[in-house]
């Protein structure tokens, strides 16, 4: 076949084929980093820094076995839901059902980071009112993404990485020459794995919330997809050429999620680090998106009056980069899940990419009238929090079908190698 290719060995051969992981970083750092993170750090101090950094690390391994599944099947995540062993509704498999019945909230949390984006840029400008900015940001988006194929939405994601890593970094290095400067001993008490009875709620909210979710890891099937992976790696026709194609394209997946996962990690270290040396001093632990004006004000008042723009330029980028990924995924996840429900079509790649266009331009629209409606931004953030918690059990059980049961013999790892990156 024309598309299977060899996997490249080296490490920059492998750096070549990299960019699910762009997409998905761009979409982790959003509305759990800029509002939970830094809340989480303001309430807690350094004494949960152990917990930010956990929380990053471990959902890895989920994302690494969604990643392999889109390789040796070649077929998207609600399709392979629905061959899953256990009960079913009709034509479709009960695993698709809880997705659904949890996407009312979830359709909450992103009408919230509409509402976010929307905040930041009435805040840079305050003379265009906040629906405003609203209607338009969801518009560019749609327009940008309804005709985008894999390649703009890498690119626009890389892009977008780069500019809210630099900034949120650039505030933390900034920070060091104020009276809000990390000491070594803070960071020592944050890493020493001790956790405060009084903290157990809030920790399992934030181990939900932060780092790779149920929604990036489902995301991740469609863009290892896309990107090639599983083209290049073809059918499995049971010959050792297809194992070796195979595990060789699991190596390059697998640098794809462990960079990304450092990307994210760093950046969601960043945002704890500023709201327990920032605003746990102090006291202040404000709601939502007032996170950005009292962070904002802090550094002008430290720093100059020029740091708050580099807030908002990050924030931003931060809210920005995963309504734009969201966009993508989302249509790709809906028309998926409405094909196998029998409600579209998505068989060919002529039927996907119709549905793909459609969803693009439906699904914004909606979370932009929740938030026209609700005009609750942090509530509904937090509702879709409680979705993306429920949504995360349900994937670490099919993760452990497929690796257990779904994983061609000839790609399980021998005893000795097995780890959490494979």
């Amino acid at each position: 076949m024309a598309n299977i290719l060899t996997p490249p060995t080296t490490f920059f051969g492998r750096l070549r084929y990299l960019g699910p992981g762009f997409i998905l970083s761009a979409a982790i750092v959003g509305s759990g980093e800029l509002i939970a993170t830094t809340a989480l750090g303001a309430k807690a101090g350094f004494v949960m820094f152990w917990l930010i950094i956990l929380s990053c690390l471990a959902k890895v391994a989920l994302q690494l076995e969604f990643g392999k599944n889109a390789i040796y099947t070649g077929t998207f995540m609600m399709h392979n839901f629905n061959q899953l062993p256990g009960c079913r509704l009709g034509r479709t498999h009960w695993t698709i059902w809880l997705w659904l019945s949890l996407q009312g909230l979830k359709l909450l949390q992103v009408g919230g980071i509409v509402g976010g984006v929307a905040i930041v840029l009435h805040m840079a400008l305050p003379g265009i009112a906040v629906n405003f900015w609203a209607i338009l940001s969801v518009l560019i988006t749609s327009f940008l993404v309804y005709r985008g194929h894999y390649g703009a939405v890498e690119k626009g994601s890389l892009v977008m990485i780069i500019l809210f890593t630099a900034v949120i970094l650039i505030s933390l290095v900034l920070l060091q020459d104020t009276q809000y400067a990390i000491h070594w001993y803070q960071l020592k008490e944050g890493l020493q794995f001790s956790l405060p009875v009084t903290m157990v709620a809030m920790a399992f909210g934030a181990f939900g919330i932060t780092g790779v979710g149920g929604d990036e890891i489902m995301y991740y099937n469609y863009w290892c997809i896309e990107k090639g992976y599983a083209a290049y790696t073809g059918p499995n026709d049971g010959s050792p050429e297809w194992t070796a194609r195979a595990k060789g394209w699991f190596d390059v997946m697998y640098l794809d999620a462990v960079l990304s996962m450092v990307v994210y990690t760093i950046v969601t270290a960043a945002f704890y680090l500023l709201g327990a040396a920032v605003l746990h001093r102090g006291g202040v632990v404000p709601e939502g998106y007032e996170m950005i004006e009292v962070l904002s004000r802090i550094f002008t008042e430290t720093i100059g009056s020029w740091a708050k723009n580099l807030f908002l330029v990050g924030a931003f980028f931060v809210l920005y980069s995963t309504l734009f990924t969201a966009t993508a995924s989302w249509a790709r996840v809906w028309g998926d899940a409405f094909g196998q429900l029998g409600w579209m079509k998505f068989d060919t790649p002529e039927e996907q990419k119709q549905t793909i266009g459609i969803l693009s331009w439906i699904l914004p629209v909606v979370w932009c009238l929740l938030f026209l409606f609700i005009q609750a931004p942090v509530m509904m953030v937090i509702l879709g929090g409680i979705a993306t918690s429920v949504l995360l059990v349900m994937i670490v059980y099919v993760s452990l079908v497929f690796r257990y049961r779904a994983l061609p013999k000839v790609l399980v790892p021998p005893k000795c190698m097995i780890s959490s990156f494979g």
